[in-house]
């Protein structure tokens, strides 16, 4: 049964995005390991409190994600 489990700062995604890659995540265990295993297949997102996740010693929040992903959007 394989297990997934991702990581993230809270606030950053919306339920409609967790879901989405829910389903992107699981299609990609389920093209490697065989359609078999679609069923038992888990997907968990655990939220971090925004803050309390950190990065080279500085704390990341959901904004400073935002701002990184307007930035790569825009390179």
């Amino acid at each position: 049964m394989p297990l997934v489990q991702i990581t993230g700062v809270g606030d950053y995604l919306t339920l409609k995005q967790k879901q989405e890659i829910i389903r992107k995540v699981t299609d990609a265990v389920v093209s490697v390991e065989g359609e078999g295993l679609r069923p038992v297949t888990w997907v968990t997102i655990q939220d971090v409190q925004p803050g309390a996740w950190g990065v080279g010693g500085q704390p990341v929040t959901a904004d400073d994600l935002r701002a990184m992903a307007k930035a790569g959007a825009a390179a």
